[in-house]
């Protein structure tokens, strides 16, 4: 069982949420530690999680959970609501980059992920699920490339290609429609020639038997 799946199944499962997403992550920047502290745990992993309850009316939040060094279990750390997350900066839009801030009501971290790959991929998942959720005062995305806006910018895309199609088809039928009706002009032109025709030679017969 990956990480992933595991944090799902330790923390999130027992509380009868659901993990929409994960991102591995350390801090840019060290955090300031007070000079009186003591002794730490270790050294330990991040994770920074999507969830989302089961019971209605759903309700998704952000929770950070680590797992400290020669520990198999994840332990549950600081946890925001939804509705808390006030900014999501992607730093760069103009390349894939592992680095993003979330700016929360009461809280700012700098983060960099294990990949920017796996950033991506969270991204997509959190301006989806605020979309989804969220109905009001939802977080600014900025400094995001286009496609981690996910569903949406798939979605227009699809429509462009099914809207140039359309346009195309319509094209298409118009310049048949044309020339359809071009050959029905011909024909009706051959079909009065040769009624005509028909008529004069009927008359010259008549008057040579006459």
């Amino acid at each position: 069982m990956n990480a992933k799946s595991a944090i799902s199944k330790e923390i999130f499962a027992p509380h009868d949420e659901r993990m929409l997403g994960a991102v591995q992550v350390k801090r840019r920047t060290k955090k300031k530690i007070p000079f009186l502290a003591t002794g730490g745990q270790g050294e330990y992993l991040t994770y920074i999680c999507l969830s989302v309850t089961n019971k209605k009316p759903a309700q998704a939040s952000i929770t950070k959970v680590k797992q400290f060094e020669g520990s198999t279990s994840f332990v549950r750390r600081t946890q925001w609501m939804l509705e808390q997350l006030r900014q999501v900066n992607g730093i760069d839009p103009n390349r894939d980059s592992p680095e993003f801030d979330l700016l929360f009501e009461n809280a700012f971290d700098q983060w960099v992920a294990s990949t920017a790959s796996e950033k991506c991929t969270f991204f997509q998942v959190l301006h989806h699920t605020c979309q989804r959720y969220l109905t009001d005062k939802k977080p600014e995305f900025i400094n995001c490339q286009s496609k981690i806006m996910g569903g949406n910018s798939i979605l227009h895309s699809a429509a462009d290609s099914v809207t140039s199609a359309v346009q195309k088809a319509s094209q298409a039928l118009n310049e048949r429609g044309e020339r359809l009706g071009r050959a029905e002009e011909k024909t009706e032109e051959l079909k009065n020639s040769a009624q005509q025709f028909a008529e004069t030679a009927h008359k010259v017969r008549f008057w040579w038997d006459k």
